[in-house]
């Protein structure tokens, strides 16, 4: 077996900074590329029915390509994953405002949000297949307190992929992280698209929203619903159901779906993805209330990805564990107030298997 994990500069930003990556190998063929641009995963290499091995995650080749056309492949979101409705809320009686990149809204913590930071690259451990990035929010774009972060992926020998997000403030704040990997089972520059996967999402309702993708508050049953995934549907099947309002706002799916409604002690299971052509199998597991679902309905053949190939509607998914999006404007929704003292965690586990392909 050859080395386990090795280190390697990914690229120079403009201002003269390194982005270290760090690529992490098992016992089993399985290999994951993370990268200190948004401590995101860079690539996932995973082994289908037959032994045939692809990359899954959508992404870039080049540092240049992330810094130039930002498109959360694979990236740590925040300070407030997903949206934040007109781009303000109210804290401890005290009105902030934060920058739009969405319309009038905040977008996956703004135009500067954490996928757009040079994390740190803290700590690595070959033996238990871990890597560690750190970053240093300040206070100030409309977030009070200086936040203190932590990302640490574990690959597996399982063929297991983990993140443990943590961080501690000074003074009282909103956060919300996630992970925006897209995946593609048939491999990112496959000819199929994701829209053949077979979708589970382990939940009895959804959170409707308006045409701006702000949550209206509603918590709605997915029964009789093209929300419904509590048995395996292929996406393709509803996506484009234009008879449901809720589609059309999203132009597909782009809605967060209530796991639990509350933080979890342990990871639970979220959701599961199959892929009929290659045979590989993705469980999600986590401890967040929610997790948001987005169908890649944005892609519009302008990105080339790591392949070359064009990503069009479709050719990615993203399934984020987060708290509710906009949680911070809507009281009934858990809370996502982080105090001094008290210390932020979100676990994600994606689990790669592989069934007979067809």
């Amino acid at each position: 077996m050859g080395e386990k994990l090795s280190r390697a500069v990914f690229g120079t930003l403009a201002n003269g900074e390194l982005v270290e990556s760090v690529t992490l190998t098992n016992n089993h063929g399985m290999s994951v590329r993370l990268i200190g641009y948004g401590a995101s995963i860079q690539s996932v290499i995973v082994p289908d029915a037959n032994g045939n091995l692809a990359d899954v995650t959508l992404g870039y080749v080049t540092l240049d390509e992330y810094v130039q056309a930002p498109q959360y492949f694979g990236a740590t979101v925040g300070r407030v994953a997903n949206r934040v409705a007109h781009s303000r809320f109210t804290l401890s009686g005290q009105e902030y405002h934060v920058r739009s990149n969405d319309g009038p809204h905040s977008l996956h913590g703004g135009p500067d949000g954490f996928d757009k930071k040079n994390w740190d690259l803290l700590a690595c451990d070959e033996e238990a297949l871990t890597a560690t990035f750190a970053l240093t929010s300040p206070d100030g774009q409309g977030y009070p307190g200086n936040l203190r972060v932590l990302a640490t992926y574990q690959l597996g020998e399982d063929n297991s992929l983990s993140v443990h997000y943590r961080a501690a403030t000074d003074a009282a704040t909103v956060v919300n992280l996630s992970n925006h990997a897209y995946w593609n089972l048939s491999g990112e520059g496959a000819q199929q698209d994701a829209m053949d996967h077979v979708l589970t999402i382990a939940a009895d309702a959804f959170l409707p929203v308006d045409a701006g993708l702000i949550p209206t508050g509603e918590r709605r049953s997915v029964a009789g619903t093209a929300f419904d995934f509590r048995e395996g549907t292929p996406i393709r099947a509803r996506v484009r159901d234009v008879a449901d309002s809720q589609l059309r706002h999203g132009r597909g799916y782009d809605h967060n779906w209530i796991i639990s409604g509350r933080l979890s002690d342990a990871p639970q299971f979220v959701a599961r993805l199959e892929d009929p052509h290659s045979g590989r199998i993705m469980t999600l597991w986590s401890n967040q209330p929610g997790v948001q679902f987005y169908s890649g309905n944005f892609f519009d053949g302008s990105t080339v990805g790591k392949a070359g190939k064009s990503y069009r509607i479709g050719d990615g998914v993203a399934l984020e564990p987060q708290g509710f999006p906009d949680a911070p404007n809507q009281p009934s929704f858990p809370s996502i107030v982080l105090m001094p003292g008290q210390t932020y965690s979100n676990i994600i586990t994606w689990m790669f298997e592989t069934a007979a392909s067809e």
